[in-house]
């Protein structure tokens, strides 16, 4: 099995800052990429940010309501993604999911696997 772990979720006043975390253990043999999606109430999932696990390349991506403030890393030793999510909005406010484009095998079919995600409120 593959599991998520998430912390750092919580409650901030705008203009504060949170730090996420995932790591991903058990059986994944290899990652693609690592990143955050996160869902509002009575909105649909969405992109925040992802980075890729390559050996040679790290390529970062961010949603256009987050550059600028949030920075996504990783480590992969640790099969570690982080956000660094600074100057927050109270429409940041969400549940942040960790997702993993990864695998079990080296055989195996690349898949999509989903944290149970972590609240973050940002008041206002």
């Amino acid at each position: 099995q593959v599991h998520l772990v998430e912390s750092g979720g919580g409650i901030v006043q705008a203009g504060g800052s949170l730090r996420l975390s995932c790591a991903a253990s058990g059986s994944v043999s290899s990652i693609n990429v690592m990143g955050w999606y996160r869902q509002a109430a009575g909105k649909q999932r969405e992109l925040v940010a992802t980075i890729t696990f390559g050996t040679y390349s790290e390529t970062t991506n961010y949603a256009d309501s987050v550059k600028g403030r949030f920075t996504i890393s990783r480590d992969n030793a640790k099969n570690t993604v982080n956000l660094q999510m600074s100057s927050l909005k109270p429409e940041d406010t969400a549940v942040y999911y960790c997702n993993v484009n990864g695998r079990q095998s080296s055989w195996g079919r690349w898949y999509d696997y989903w944290g149970r995600g972590t609240q973050v409120t940002v008041s206002s």
